[in-house]
């Protein structure tokens, strides 16, 4: 997997369905035993670039990191680094290459991968970079259907919410249409359907999706729902925002008739898109995505140090 990923991952499209699986593979080793894995980064760092908030992503990263033995360093935010005296990211990246063994960038602008890519001696990895890709989420949610249905073909999936700037939404559906017999359906208002480029996308690949506003035209047929918060981070117009962030709520009374091994996954923070009452439910799996997300990230880690 290392020789045709990796030296750095900000995108899934890249990868094949083998390197994913493979991925799987070794995720589900460390999850059955994770003493086994417990000093195999003594004495390795991962550098933390975390130019915008995060909560799951960073202290999964972290953990994943202590739990393989190694250490971590870095900042949580852009005001916490020379970024605020006018450093470049690319700076940032040459210095981040003399204080840690592998890292972990987040950032608000597009291309932060081509820029390490030219720049970086350690493997980088995306933790969400602007509204393009967050590929370790798409990671931990295929993952997470693995566990859930054993075979990701065949699968029946809907996405629902800002699909046009939520960056888990392309990672994800680049890397569901490597797999066979995907069915997908995108729901959203129209304003927040998923962009052009990621349409083509899905065309090229010849894939099977509906576009649809309603989600309850589709939801009877669903094996698994993706639902996605609206963001106010990413509208210019407050009141644009305000129009379009109630368009969906899933209650208990919205599942009345989902699929019996029907699931509900979320990449969170959540707003009020899922009801509290929803985490009972046996169909919610978006706290054990978030923990998966743990598995996912120590074999990434592993994988790219070639200490696996």
């Amino acid at each position: 997997m290392k020789s045709n990923l990796i030296q750095h991952l900000f995108t899934t499209r890249k990868l094949s369905k083998q390197d994913i699986e493979n991925l799987f593979d070794l995720a589900k080793k460390i999850e059955n035993n994770p003493k086994d894995y417990s000093e195999v980064c003594k004495g390795r760092i991962l550098g933390n670039l975390f130019f915008e908030p995060s909560t799951r992503t960073r202290l999964s990263f972290e953990s994943a990191m202590l739990r393989l033995g190694g250490k971590i360093l870095g900042f949580t935010s852009s005001r916490d680094s020379s970024a605020t005296k006018g450093e470049s990211i690319a700076d940032t990246i040459r210095m981040v290459n003399h204080y840690a063994d592998i890292a972990v960038v987040r950032h608000y602008m597009e291309g932060v991968g081509e820029i390490a890519k030219q720049v970086s001696t350690i493997p980088i990895i995306s933790g969400g970079t602007g509204t393009q890709e967050h590929p370790t989420q798409a990671l931990l949610d295929l993952y997470t259907l693995k566990k859930e249905f054993d075979n990701i073909d065949d699968l029946n999936i809907g996405f629902l919410g800002d699909l046009k700037y939520g960056r888990t939404i392309p990672s994800l559906l680049y890397s569901l249409i490597k797999y066979d017999n995907i069915k997908i359906n995108l729901i959203s208002p129209k304003t927040l359907r998923i962009r052009g480029n990621v349409e083509n996308r899905l065309n090229n690949a010849k894939s099977d999706y509906l576009v649809t506003e309603n989600l309850h035209e589709v939801l009877e047929t669903l094996d698994a729902l993706y639902v996605t918060r609206i963001q106010k981070e990413r509208f210019l117009d407050p009141i644009d925002y305000e129009r379009l962030k109630n368009s969906y709520k899933i209650t208990p009374e919205t599942l009345q008739d989902v699929k019996d091994h029907f699931i509900i996954l979320h990449p969170l923070p959540r707003v009020d898109e899922i009801h509290y009452d929803v985490d009972k439910l046996k169909y919610s799996r978006y706290f054990e995505q978030a923990k998966n997300g743990v598995w996912i990230r120590m074999a990434l880690i592993l994988k790219l140090l070639g200490v696996e």
